[in-house]
């Protein structure tokens, strides 16, 4: 029983998560230590305000509505995922395209007059139902790469 728990725990996708999760928190808290240090204090200083708007409420029939709550909740959302986006999804995307090999253009495609699979242009025979196509009228590719050869 704790020999088939133990290689649960110990499969590779397990630790991943695990170590994804436990870094995921770590960034979590400086992420969300940068907002409430720096940018929800700039939101005061733009509104006015000092930036924490959780006491703000409002009365209807004797009943408080703490809106001010919300206000924050969004306005963290906001903060933490424009901080997200321009300090790691920007960034990522841009190192990605920088070490991303350049792929081969796709070989131009015909399709097969008999069984009108798509193959590439150069064919001599069709791979899907071996007919001839090098001699058909309306492939002009296939009769060039012949005259190549």
């Amino acid at each position: 029983m704790f020999k088939g728990f133990r290689s649960f725990l110990l499969r590779g996708n397990v630790v991943d998560l695990a170590v994804g999760i436990v870094i995921g928190a770590a960034f979590t808290a400086v992420v969300t230590g940068f907002v409430s240090a720096f940018l929800t204090p700039l939101v005061g200083v733009a509104t006015g305000a000092v930036g924490d708007f959780t006491q703000k409420t409002f009365e209807v029939g004797g009943t408080k509505f703490p809106y001010g709550l919300f206000v924050n909740a969004v306005i963290g959302f906001v903060l933490v995922s424009a901080v997200i986006y321009f300090a790691v999804v920007v960034p990522v995307g841009k190192l990605q395209d920088r070490f991303e090999k350049s792929k081969p253009a796709p070989a131009a495609k015909v399709d097969c007059p008999e069984c009108l699979s798509s193959i590439p242009a150069a064919a001599i025979r069709c791979s899907f139902c071996t007919t001839e196509v090098a001699a058909r009228p309306g492939l002009p590719a296939q009769s060039q790469a012949l005259q190549s050869h």
